[in-house]
């Protein structure tokens, strides 16, 4: 019975977490310091429309070399196991200078 639970539970979580994915845009050459701006940005309906719009270029503060980092985290992932009952989702938007 332990056996079937657990292969069960492993399936469960191969396919909840199969959603994590990071997307990388380098602006110029590049992030040059280690200074980090992180936004959440909200969706609803599964992902299919945004509730907020994250400025990536306004969080840049006219810097003309910098990385965006778009990912869902593992904080996102436990954020939408609630909000993801009313079908509200997370992301999170990194920007470094």
């Amino acid at each position: 019975m332990r056996k079937i639970f657990a292969t069960i539970l492993l399936v469960v979580f191969v396919f909840y977490f199969t959603g994590c994915y990071t997307n990388t845009h380098i602006v110029g050459s590049g992030a040059k310091t280690n200074q980090v701006i992180e936004e959440r940005q909200w969706y609803i309906l599964f992902g299919l429309v945004p509730l907020n719009n994250v400025d990536t270029n306004s969080l840049s503060a006219g810097a003309q070399n910098y990385t965006i980092v778009t990912s869902q985290t593992a904080l996102d992932i436990v954020i939408g196991m609630f909000t993801g009952i009313v079908t509200v989702y997370p992301r999170t938007v990194k920007v470094m200078k």
